[in-house]
């Protein structure tokens, strides 16, 4: 007598990398570098350019505008069904940037600074600013991963 059982549904693998990185240019750099690694390593090489320039921006804006002596800020991935989210937490929650929608491009066009979060704002599908716990805050983008 064969009897068939009815497989079992999984739901989609659920990858997660977490780094603590010093907030220098060598730790935003080495950020992106990661990023780009781990992305190719759990099979999504096509969206790793994506999110390594999303990392690079968050990171920089870590090492610039959230950076506290002794603090290192810290780089999250999370894949989680067909979403990827990166998330990066500085040690500065009272220097709040400008959420989705607020970002405005800087007013001389010819300043080398000042549209990091424009580009996060182009590249990502959803974006946004978490706070705390005190005194952190987190940056984070998601790129949806099925189109």
């Amino acid at each position: 007598m064969n009897q068939e059982f009815p497989r079992a549904q999984h739901a989609p693998t659920e990858r997660a990398f977490t780094v603590l990185l010093s907030p220098t240019r060598r730790g935003a750099r080495l950020a992106r570098l990661l990023t780009a690694a781990h992305l190719g390593a759990w099979g999504l090489p096509s969206e790793a350019e994506t999110a390594a320039h999303i990392v690079a921006e968050l990171a920089a804006n870590a090492t610039v505008h959230g950076r506290v002596k002794g603090r290192d800020f810290q780089l999250g991935l999370i894949v989680r069904g067909g979403t990827l989210r990166i998330e990066v937490t500085d040690t500065r929650g009272d220097s709040v940037p400008p959420g989705p929608g607020a970002v405005k491009p800087p007013e001389d066009d010819d300043s080398e600074t000042g549209r990091g979060l424009l580009i996060v704002e182009a590249l990502a599908d959803h974006w946004g600013i978490t706070p705390g716990p005190v005194p952190r805050k987190t940056v984070w983008a998601e790129i949806d991963l099925v189109r």
